[in-house]
């Protein structure tokens, strides 16, 4: 049986709205924020922290001053007391870490941060990919009170540069078609997705039942 979902997305599509309601519906728990907290935890940081540098590649002066402070500062202080850098690849790598703990905990929905990569070998995984058109995306999120230029801007830059993290750190493209079972447009509604998706994840159930 399947053991959890992965629900990667295009920004602004709607994707955690419906992960959540895909976790009510099933009874699973859901792993988004709670796993922006996990990989907080591991790095010793705060979500918030995380959230910012998340699927971003560094900026070419922080990288400059991440290495000026380690070279600087971390090798002369008690290991207990290291300072701890959140960049980019330090994130990738703990990404990971928080994605298989969250598969470990039971029957999870799981949102983001890799996971369809991360467990793209294992039977017991569905993978969805949700998407929008640009402008339902703009209007999804100027309803939820951005200004328009800083929509426009939110919705053309954070793909772009959730693709360049991918390639960067984990060697891939971004978003690989071929990894997801099913893709659904989410314009057709929340409510309307979530019902789909749990319909063809319980089919897609059924199915790898009659054939075993």
């Amino acid at each position: 049986m399947v053991q959890a979902i992965t629900i990667e997305r295009e920004f602004g599509c709607g994707a955690s709205e419906i992960a959540s309601l895909v976790a009510d519906r099933l009874g699973w728990s859901l792993w988004d924020e709670r796993l922006t907290q996990e990989i907080a935890r591991l790095t010793e940081s705060t979500p918030e922290a995380v959230e910012q540098r998340e699927w971003r590649t560094d900026p070419v002066v922080y990288r400059i001053f991440q290495d000026f402070l380690r070279g600087a500062f971390e090798g002369g202080l008690p290991s207990a007391n290291r300072l701890h850098l959140l960049d980019a690849r330090r994130i990738a790598t703990v990404s990971q870490t928080a994605v298989k703990t969250a598969l470990s905990s039971g029957p999870s929905v799981i949102v983001g941060r890799g996971a369809q990569y991360f467990l793209r070998n294992r039977k017991d995984v569905f993978h969805v990919f949700l998407y929008a058109s640009r402008d339902h995306k703009i209007r999804r999120l100027i309803s939820r009170g951005e200004s328009q230029d800083r929509a426009i801007d939110l919705i053309d830059t954070t793909d772009e540069a959730r693709a360049a993290f991918v390639r960067q750190y984990l060697g891939l493209k971004w978003p690989e078609r071929h990894l997801y079972h099913a893709m659904f447009n989410t314009e057709m509604g929340e409510s309307c997705t979530t019902t789909m998706l749990v319909e063809c994840l319980q089919r897609f159930e059924r199915d790898r039942e009659q054939s075993q």
